[in-house]
C-alpha cells in the first residue's frame, strides 16, 4: 500500500516541478508549488500510515504553512497585476529596486 502512495506523491511532485520550470504565468507557478506541497503532505500521511503513528498533526501544520505561503504569493501577484496589468514572471524582475 505504501508503494502506491509514494508513487502517486512522486508523480505529483514531478508534475509540480515541471509546472514551475515551464510556466510563465505567476498563478500557474503558484498552483504548481501548491501541487508540490500536497505531494509532500501525501508522503507524510503515507509514512505515518506505515509507522502506525499519527502524522496527521504534521500534515495539518504543513497545510497551514502552505495556505500562508499562497496568501503571500497571491498578494504579490495582485501587486504585480496592479503595477504592470499582467501576471507574467518576466515582468516581475523589473520590479526590483
Amino acid at each position: 500500500m505504501i508503494h502506491w502512495v509514494l508513487t502517486v506523491a512522486a508523480v505529483l511532485f514531478a508534475l509540480g516541478i515541471y509546472g514551475v520550470s515551464t510556466r510563465k504565468n505567476a498563478v500557474g507557478i503558484l498552483l504548481s508549488v501548491e501541487l508540490m506541497a500536497n505531494a509532500v503532505n501525501l508522503n507524510l500521511v503515507g509514512f505515518g500510515m506505515r509507522a502506525g503513528d499519527s502524522a496527521h498533526v504534521f500534515v495539518l501544520f504543513a497545510i497551514a504553512l502552505t495556505v500562508a505561503e499562497v496568501v503571500v504569493g497571491l498578494a504579490l501577484v495582485v501587486l504585480l497585476y496592479r503595477t504592470r496589468k499582467n501576471v507574467l514572471i518576466d515582468l516581475a524582475s523589473e520590479l526590483r529596486g
